[in-house]
């Protein structure tokens, strides 16, 4: 069985753009995608769609992503 082809995230949109920056700040950090989900206490399926651009997270998730992350909650936010 083939995996899913993966769809290229829209960065168009505010969602794709921070799944971007998400995903980038994960890979510098040097953690997979399950442990992420982990420490914000989310599921894999929930961290994976923030990183697909599908859904972003909720206001109370984004402190613990940036100090998962090592950056500032506005460090954490795509630039325009």
């Amino acid at each position: 069985m083939n995996p899913r082809p993966r769809k290229e995230v829209d960065v168009s949109t505010f969602e794709g753009r921070f799944a971007v920056r998400l995903k980038k700040l994960r890979e510098k950090a040097g953690i997979s995608q399950v442990e992420a989900a982990e420490l914000v206490g989310v599921s894999r399926a929930t961290y994976f769609n923030w990183e697909s651009g599908s859904n972003y997270p909720h206001i109370k998730n984004l402190a613990k992503l940036a100090e998962i992350m090592g950056v500032t909650p506005r460090n954490l936010l795509p630039k325009k």
